[in-house]
């Protein structure tokens, strides 16, 4: 069983900074995309940035610039860097994970529980 657990969430001022960590674990063969979505209540869930197992990025248009995503193969982990924060960066952040169980084909999305991010004074 795949399990993807996340932490590094809080409360947070404006214009200051968290870093988000996203550790998978269980029986992993490979992992291909990683990601953050982000929600908030009313809204669909978006995606804020994501990773490929080759390291290539993309970001939401609202956070470029200010959001970094990397990545840790060997341990399975993703990270998302957020500096000068706003209070529109307010949501539950959500990890993502496409990967190949061992012995099992196919690829399959797997989701964190969820971190509350909140940018208030």
């Amino acid at each position: 069983q795949v399990q993807l657990v996340e932490s590094g969430g809080g409360l947070v001022q404006p214009g200051g900074s968290l870093r988000l960590s996203c550790a998978a674990s269980g029986r992993i063969a490979s992992v291909t995309f990683m990601g953050w979505y982000r929600q908030v209540p009313g809204k669909p869930r978006e995606l804020v940035a994501g990773i490929t197992s080759g390291n290539s990025t993309n970001y939401a248009d609202s956070v470029k610039g200010r959001f970094t995503i990397s990545r840790d193969n060997a341990k399975n982990t993703v990270y998302l860097r957020m500096n000068s924060l706003k209070p529109e960066d307010t949501a539950v952040y959500y990890c993502n994970a496409d990967l190949v169980e061992l012995f099992t084909p196919g690829l399959r999305a797997y989701w964190g529980q969820g971190t509350q991010v909140t940018v208030a004074s």
